[in-house]
């Protein structure tokens, strides 16, 4: 009867609605959940702890510090642990927990890092609570990552399955400023990466317009310096064919076309710091710049550092390339060079990263938690992940939902913990019982 499909579909609405969170999830996944929303008191504590220890870059007796309180944590659960030191590379070193599984599932790779941005004596300091907030140094990046890292395999532990996974942790100690060479301060994370079918970034969750996002790339970090000399002496000489355009000429030049030829999508470039002069240098960490000179001498020296960033390996070499051409193009008496560090890869969106993103969406369908979207990677600065990107699959932003990173108000939501803990405890369990 045609009439009774309105009631019909009334009632099925008011089935679905009525459907608890998590109804969907198998049993085994259930007692995961449940397990991971009991873990809150224990991860706030833990949280408070790691918080009150200062883990600046800088500061390696710190990150050490709080690789030692995590060691017993990893532990417990039935990692093999080792904290591995990079004295050469000027930091203090990372900790790695590798844990033994049955062989058959996808291996999976967590990564986070114990380092912040503040150091000892920056003025922000101490853990504190207002609401459903917490507050503290790195307090979401990443030390509210590694709580979720450790509450989701507790859960996975307390659900009985997690003697069957095969997981590494990766834990770095100078994400925030990675040491030098890049190659030695990364080698035992790429190592990681080529072992692993996919990789998992604890760093803070996206956001986008009050909603939370998935992210599926990140841009690269790369430094640049200029050098640009000239021909020097007094100013009346200037543009002549004795004294040429003079260094500081040539360096707007340089940069002038760096704005006008560079521009492309997923592309940002900066300046940071410049001057010129009869006498031009930057300190040993070429973070300061000093000058010297007379309004009325043409500058023999000038120097600029500044950043880019892509979102692949081709557009780092297409851009260079285009920067070191127009370096190449000299005012008449000068002489100009560029050299290009490449200090964190891009990690590219692709299918695989894309795939993973609609595993984890599956599972918040079946917790009864919005799905995903997409953020642009122009939201997202450099990371970690972006070392085993060309190796595996991977996926950004497993860790804590909060805001003003790298700022002396950093929070997060603490009711996120246990959030995002059962997100990434069933994925790995997901991940586990897929063969690989």
């Amino acid at each position: 009867m045609p009439h009774l499909a309105p009631i019909a579909s009334a009632l099925l609405l008011s089935v679905a609605l009525a459907t608890p969170a998590g109804a969907a999830l198998a049993p085994t996944e259930l007692r995961i959940s449940r397990a991971a929303d009991a873990s809150q008191a224990r991860s706030t504590a833990l949280l408070k702890r790691l918080v009150a220890q200062n883990s600046g870059t800088f500061n390696t007796a710190g990150v050490t510090a709080v690789a030692n309180m995590l060691r017993p944590e990893f532990e417990a659960l039935g990692f093999q642990v080792d904290f591995k030191p990079m004295p050469d590379s000027g930091r203090a070193g990372h900790l790695i927990a590798i844990h033994h599984g049955n062989g058959k599932g996808k291996r999976v790779l967590l990564i986070g890092h114990l380092d912040t941005v503040f150091e000892p004596d920056n003025p922000f300091t101490g853990f504190r609570i207002e609401g459903k907030r917490a507050f503290g140094p790195g307090v979401g990046d990443d030390k509210g990552g590694v709580v979720v890292i450790l509450s989701a395999l507790r859960a996975l532990r307390d659900a009985g399955t997690l003697q069957d996974a095969d997981i590494e942790v990766v834990l770095t100690g100078d994400e925030e400023e990675v040491g030098m060479p890049v190659a030695l301060a990364r080698a035992d994370l790429i190592a990681a990466g080529k072992r692993a079918d996919a990789a998992l970034d604890f760093e803070n969750i996206s956001h986008q317009n009050g909603r939370e996002m998935g992210a599926v790339a990140r841009r690269s970090s790369n430094e640049w310096t200029l050098t640009v000399h000239g021909e020097s002496g007094h100013s009346s000489g200037i543009f002549s064919k004795a004294m040429g355009d003079g260094a500081a000429f040539e360096l707007a030049r340089i940069l002038a076309a760096f704005r006008t030829e560079l521009p492309e999508p997923n592309l940002t470039f900066n300046v940071g710091l410049l001057g010129s002069g009869e006498q031009a240098t930057f300190d040993a960490n070429k973070t300061r710049l000093s000058a010297s000179g007379k309004d009325n001498i043409v500058p023999g020296i000038a120097l600029a550092r500044g950043d880019f960033r892509t979102l692949s390996p081709e557009q780092t070499a297409r851009v260079s390339e285009k920067m070191r051409t127009i370096v190449s193009r000299h005012l008449p008496l000068t002489s100009a060079n560029i050299t290009i560090e490449e200090h964190y890869p891009p990690m590219a969106p692709t299918a695989g990263n894309r795939a993973l993103l609609a595993k984890l969406n599956s599972i918040n369908r079946d917790l009864g938690l919005p799905e995903l979207g997409e953020i642009d990677p122009l939201s997202r600065g450099a990371g970690d992940i972006a070392f085993v990107a060309r190796d595996v699959d991977g996926l950004v932003g497993m860790g804590a939902s909060g805001g003003d990173s790298h700022g002396p108000g950093e929070y997060i939501e603490l009711d996120s913990l246990p959030r995002q803990a059962k997100r990434a405890a069933l994925l790995i369990y997901r991940l586990s019982q897929t063969p690989r």
